[in-house]
């Protein structure tokens, strides 16, 4: 089934690295063109509006070392395994950012290319932590066996991912083109458009036994060679897969953003040959599954007529929405224990404080999802620079972890582009995270070596 929900992101906050995790400060700060305001704390606690237009825009920061990090990493062999994860960090986030560039063609980006580089850039920040807390625990319990080394692979593509490379995983898609051809060939048919996208659904669904999960609860159909793996993924992954599978048949698939769904179709000059029933189904159906019957969703309206009116959605749009689920799943994970938080949650309170702890009263969430959280936010501003709301929920994220000077950079930079009344709320909240990142660094000074929370 090839229906792609496509959940708001409208839940949770989430906290930053706490001390029994040495955690990776990975603050990948994305290129923005044009002026940019900023919170300059000005005697009349005014938004600057001079500032809004001079400012300069922030420079792009590589990956480093929290000083809670630093601190963990005491023993030599700790610090050289850092520098090491550090760089495989920096790698798959340039790679990435490099496949995605504006500089290249739309079609000439691989979906399965960059979605693995966001696999190897997460799943390396999670090995660090798996290998920091084995440290930890041989230090306090003296009889622990530490983890081994391990080989330093010489490239991101080396590196392993669930038993494979990425090289690796980009062969197995060739592998399920092929089966399809076997499949085809097993038929004696020749490319049919029906007979082709049946031979895929096929492969997939009865050899393969991929499953597409309704709600996205599980990080492992979140990532693409998880899938790969498993069978059991999102919808927008599955989507990615049928993409890759076919255009290695020379099909073009094409796809767009309906309400919540993000339907797929093969493209062809005669739309009303998709919607032919043939057997109780029509092509469309095939690719697309029960949404398109539903009649509570949008899909269900679609038909030759309505379909080629759809906006397309690029390799860049399909790429956003593979990030934007998966940064609701770590944000809704990694604020699991606190239910009802939101994103938004302090700015609608600060308006209603008396002082300002009761709008800077940070709750404690899970480090390593809120980490995961904020990299995909990263990504995503690569993709979408201009858009204000992405990029003030990644300044909450921010200030969630307790990162007050980047949430208030954020933050600023989303007030000098949104509407004016969202601009409006905003204000008085980064006037309070200004006064707090100031009393911040005040306690911090004479701490070398440890990351201060207030």
């Amino acid at each position: 089934m090839l229906c792609v929900s496509l959940p708001g992101l409208d839940g949770g906050a989430v906290k930053a690295s706490s001390p029994a995790m040495a955690s990776l400060d990975i603050y990948s700060r994305c290129g923005f063109d044009g002026g940019i305001g900023c919170w300059t704390g000005n005697g009349k606690g005014k938004w600057n509006k001079l500032a809004a237009a001079t400012a300069k825009a922030p420079k792009k920061r590589r990956f480093n070392i929290s000083p809670m990090a630093s601190s963990a990493l005491a023993e030599t062999r700790c610090t050289s395994r850092a520098k090491f994860y550090q760089e495989v960090l920096n790698d798959a986030r340039e790679n990435f950012t490099q496949e995605i560039s504006f500089q290249s063609k739309d079609r000439d980006i691989s979906l399965a290319k960059a979605l693995l580089y966001v696999a190897s850039e997460d799943e390396a920040f999670m090995a660090f932590n798996r290998e920091m807390d084995a440290y930890s625990l041989q230090s306090e319990r003296r009889s622990a066996s530490l983890p081994s080394d391990g080989t330093e692979w010489t490239c991101v593509e080396a590196m392993p991912l669930a038993g494979k490379n990425m090289n690796e995983w980009m062969v197995e898609l060739d592998v399920i083109a092929r089966e399809v051809e076997a499949e085809l060939v097993s038929r004696e048919i020749g490319c049919d458009l029906a007979e082709v996208l049946d031979a895929v659904n096929m492969v997939l669904f009865r050899s393969r036994g991929f499953k597409r999960s309704s709600v996205l609860v599980d990080s492992k159909c979140a990532y693409l060679h998880s899938v790969l793996s498993s069978g059991y993924c999102s919808a927008i992954l599955l989507s990615v897969i049928y993409i890759e599978v076919c255009r290695r048949l020379n099909l073009t698939i094409v796809g767009s953003r309906v309400g919540e769904d993000f339907l797929i179709w093969p493209q062809t000059g005669n739309p009303e040959e998709l919607f032919k029933v043939i057997s109780g189904h029509s092509l469309f159906g095939i690719v697309n599954g029960k949404c398109v019957d539903d009649p509570r969703s949008r899909a269900s309206d679609i038909n030759s007529n309505s379909l080629p009116g759809l906006e397309l959605a690029t390799n860049r749009d399909i790429i956003g929405i593979a990030l934007a689920n998966l940064m609701r799943l770590h944000w809704k994970r990694a604020s699991r224990a606190n239910h009802g938080l939101m994103l938004t949650s302090p700015l609608r309170s600060v308006d209603h404080a008396d002082d300002k702890s009761n709008c800077l009263n940070v709750p404690l969430l899970r480090p390593q999802d809120l980490r995961l959280a904020i990299m995909a936010s990263e990504r995503l501003l690569i993709l979408q620079p201009h858009n204000w709301a992405l990029r003030r929920d990644h300044g909450m994220m921010l200030y969630y972890s307790r990162e007050y000077e980047e949430a208030v950079q954020e933050l600023s930079i989303c007030m000098a582009f949104a509407p004016e009344e969202e601009a409006q709320v905003l204000e008085p909240f980064v006037e309070k995270l200004h006064l707090l990142r100031v009393e911040s660094s005040w306690k911090s000074r004479g701490k070398k070596g440890h990351l201060t929370v207030s």
